[in-house]
Formats: C-alpha cells, sequence, structure tokens
C-alpha cells in the first residue's frame, strides 16, 4: 500500500487528497519511508526536512479539514534540486565550500509551488553549480537510475529524476541549461520537460540576466503528462524577480491534453542532420516511439534541421558561454552566497576550476560572435517549425552509462566528446525552444531510453499534446524499477 502511494503519479493523489481519501501527513510519511529505504541506492535526496514536511502535511490536513479551498497540488510533496533556492533549508550547489549554504528565500517556482499546496520534502542531487550532464559532486558522491544504481541518472538534474523514478517523491523540480531536465528524464524512465525560455520565472541575483548564457529554464520531472502540464499550470507567468519572465498563455494546460495530434505533424530527425553518431539500440527504441506517435494520429515525416554546417561554431560558442557564465558565478558568489569562491577554486571540481580559469579569458567579441552562432541554430529550427509543428529527435545517443564517467569516447563507432557528445538537448537551450523527453522503452538489460519533442516557442500547448497522445497509445506510468 505504502509504495503504490509512492509511485502514484502527483495529480493522481492531489485528487485523492482532496477528495479525503487520503491524508498529507500518510502520504508524507510514506515518501519519508521510502527515502529511508531506498535513497541509499540512488543518492537522490541530499537533504530531506522530515519534520518540517511533517508539520506543513498537519497543516494540510487541519486546512482540509477546516474546508479551505485547495490548491491544485495540495498535500503533494515535491522535491526541488539543490540548485534551486528554498528559504531555510540547506542549499548547497553540489558545492564544497558551500556546504552549510542556507538561503533566506525561496525561488519564484518555490513559491508557486507551495501557493499550489505542494509541501517540499527536501533537495535532491546535483553536479557541482550543474555544470555537467551528469550527477556527481564531492559532497554526496553520483547518483544513479533506479533502473541500475551503477549507471548515472544524467544531470544535472538526476537526484529530482532518481527521486520519482524511485518512488520517493512523487513530482520534482528541475533546472536545465543544456539538457538538465531532459538528460535525467532519459536515464529515469520518467517525462521531463523544459519550457520556452522565460515562461517558469527565475530568480538570479546579483545578476537578474544571467540566465541568457544560455537559455537556462526551470521544469519538472515528472511519472505522467499531466503531471507536468500541472507544474506548468501552478507555476508559469511573469514574475517582478525575472526580467526574462514572460505570460502564461490563456487556458490550463491540463485542458490542452486532450486536444488530440491528427493535424500535428512532426519531423522526425534521428540524429540532428548528422551531428550525432546514435547507438543502435537507441535508434530502433526511437523509431518505434516515433511510430507510435504516428499510430496516434501525427503526421511523421523524416526532416532535418540544417544544423551540420553550423554546429561546430555553435557548439564552441556554446562553452564559450558556460565558461564565461561560471567564471561570472564565482566573481559575483560573494554577493550571491556569503562566499568568495575565487578563494577556493582548489576546492571545486577537476572540471569546473578549469572552466572558471577559461571563462575569466573571455571578452565581450568572443560572447557577442557566440551568440551569432546561437542565431544560425535559432534559425535552421525556425525553417522546420515554418513546416512542422513538432520536432522529434533522440534524447541521448546513448543508454545510461556507468555513474562515475562523464561519458562515453565512441558511439556506434565514432569519436565524440564525452563531455558534450551524447546528449541532443543542448541545441534547444541555444534557441529558447520548448523541449521534452518522452519514455521511448527500455533496452534488453532493462535501461530506460528517451526521446525528445521540441516545438516553436510558447507552444507547450501542442507539445503537452502531442506528449499526451503518445502517453496513451504507449503507457509507461506503471513501470518501476525492478519490474
Amino acid at each position: 500500500m505504502t509504495e503504490d502511494l509512492t509511485f502514484s503519479s502527483a495529480t493522481t493523489l492531489a485528487r485523492r487528497l482532496r477528495s479525503g481519501d487520503l491524508s498529507a501527513s500518510t502520504l508524507v510519511e510514506a515518501c519519508l519511508d521510502a527515502i529511508d529505504a531506498r535513497n541509499d541506492r540512488t543518492t537522490a535526496f541530499v537533504t530531506a526536512r522530515a519534520e518540517a514536511a511533517r508539520a506543513a502535511a498537519a497543516e494540510a490536513d487541519r486546512a482540509a479539514a477546516r474546508g479551505e479551498s485547495l490548491g491544485p497540488l495540495h498535500g503533494v510533496p515535491v522535491g526541488i534540486k539543490d540548485l534551486t533556492p528554498v528559504a531555510g533549508v540547506r542549499t548547497t550547489y553540489g558545492s564544497a565550500p558551500l556546504a552549510e549554504h542556507v538561503p533566506d528565500r525561496d525561488d519564484p517556482v518555490v513559491e508557486r509551488l507551495r501557493a499550489a499546496g505542494a509541501i517540499v520534502l527536501g533537495k535532491t542531487n546535483t553536479s557541482e553549480f550543474g555544470h555537467v550532464a551528469t550527477t556527481d559532486n564531492a559532497l554526496f558522491g553520483p547518483t544513479g537510475t533506479p533502473y541500475g544504481p551503477e549507471r548515472t541518472a544524467g544531470g544535472s538534474s538526476g537526484g529530482s529524476a532518481a527521486a520519482v523514478a524511485d518512488g520517493l517523491v512523487p513530482l520534482a523540480q528541475g533546472t536545465d541549461a543544456g539538457g538538465s531536465v531532459r538528460i535525467p528524464a532519459s536515464a529515469c524512465g520518467l517525462y521531463g520537460l523544459k519550457p520556452t525560455f522565460g515562461l517558469v520565472p527565475r530568480h538570479t541575483r546579483p545578476d537578474a540576466l544571467a540566465d541568457v548564457l544560455p537559455f537556462t529554464c526551470t521544469g519538472p520531472l515528472a511519472r505522467t503528462v499531466e503531471d507536468a502540464a500541472c507544474f506548468l499550470d501552478v507555476t508559469a507567468g511573469p514574475h517582478t524577480a525575472d526580467p526574462f519572465s514572460v505570460p502564461a498563455p490563456q487556458g490550463s494546460f491540463v485542458a490542452a491534453l486532450d486536444e488530440g495530434v491528427d493535424d500535428l505533424r512532426v519531423a522526425y530527425s534521428p540524429t540532428l542532420d548528422g551531428v550525432f553518431p546514435v547507438d543502435e539500440r537507441v535508434e530502433t527504441l526511437v523509431d518505434e516511439a516515433v511510430a507510435a506517435l504516428a499510430d496516434a494520429g501525427a503526421t511523421v515525416e523524416r526532416a532535418d534541421p540544417d544544423l551540420a554546417p553550423l554546429w561546430d561554431d555553435a557548439r564552441a560558442g556554446s562553452l564559450t558561454m558556460f565558461q564565461a557564465k561560471v567564471a561570472a558565478l564565482v566573481a559575483n558568489s560573494e554577493a550571491a552566497f556569503g562566499v568568495d569562491l575565487g578563494d577556493h577554486l582548489e576546492e571545486l571540481s577537476g572540471v569546473l576550476a578549469p572552466m572558471v580559469r577559461r571563462g575569466r579569458e573571455h571578452d565581450a567579441v568572443s560572447l557577442c560572435a557566440a551568440n551569432a552562432a546561437r542565431t544560425a541554430v535559432f534559425d535552421a529550427f525556425e525553417a522546420v517549425f515554418a513546416e512542422y509543428d513538432l520536432l522529434a529527435c533522440p534524447t541521448l545517443a546513448v543508454p545510461p552509462f556507468p555513474k562515475t564517467e562523464f561519458g562515453p569516447e565512441t558511439i556506434a563507432g565514432e569519436s565524440v566528446d564525452p563531455y558534450t557528445g551524447w546528449y541532443l538537448t543542448q541545441a534547444f537551450n541555444m534557441t529558447g525552444h520548448p523541449a521534452a523527453s518522452l519514455p521511448a522503452g527500455w533496452t534488453d538489460d532493462g535501461l530506460p531510453v528517451g526521446f525528445q519533442l521540441a516545438g516553436p516557442r510558447h507552444a507547450e500547448a501542442t507539445l503537452l499534446a502531442a506528449s499526451a497522445a503518445y502517453e496513451r497509445e504507449r503507457p509507461w506510468h506503471d513501470r518501476r524499477p525492478g519490474r
């Protein structure tokens, strides 16, 4: 019974909580028991706020008993990535110099989840400042996928993904600057959505403009498409802290799930114009998934964005941006965290410290040149979306690999950069387009594989409708690790 609760979808649980069929205290206790029983095998949660969560659950139950109006996520426990500030809760950013850092404010996404009735259960593991596409750091170690705990959960929101996939919490939040929601969604057999840049607001200080290098977004790691749509319903829209935040569209994202796909045209690009070699196991499963989308009623055609001639410059420009961004983070760290990370470079990870040093060497001209390369990628995607409603491609080029590695060095017989050559997610952060990762299936040895659907900016309703149609064709939410 307890396991059935913790593996249920967030929206199913919310309906039970609102009907009085389930108490928030019972649900929170079930999640805390699951963390005690299973967290050690994946290192999903790094900070649990057990007593605070119990107190919030008790208050949620009292509010229900008083007949108060209850939010869409009333009493539902959620996990928050350890890059996202939660007032009064240790938030380390996966970095040793910030091991005892405690923010005094909630990020806007936390504010809005709380306002919707959600209960923050704790913080989930991340790579240090989210700088690589796996989840590992010197404070807490690596996070593994529940479908093979010695294999990576992806990153950098791997803790959030592993927490949901292993039934520790029904819903979790992540951030995505190069694929950090979609990569772990693929590696953990979940639905993960990176919305249009600005749809879900963020709070970055002292630099409120930092999220454009590259476009960084907040999104859900969810068991079902409905859960992700509900997350957007309660978190999207302008916020005074975020100068890039945009209005949410009219209507509910959850309501869009029934729209169907009969009128949709989907471009399928198996390698993003040959830019990424793809493992045969991934290719087979993604082919089958895209065929299922056609079975649901969509028109699917092979079509590539014109990325191949652009990619070397775009990838180099993206690296320039990341390096500059982490260098600026260190420069602003005393104002942001009360700790000057410049005095602690030797304590940063072996990859991050060199990125900081290289980032300090970039000038404004190199950043502007990087933006020109991004613009070319943006135009390539817009050309696709002029003819098609959505673009499908693999999320990752390989199934999950050992969790202590950064990535593979060869894929399908071709040499690749182990840091960046295996995730087909990063291009959509260059451009700000919304993109989701959906479960394509599982390999013969039980490892999850995902595929992406991306759409025009502000086309979340279409993206969610197509995702829901695929989910109805090939439901995955009952899949559990070890079964």
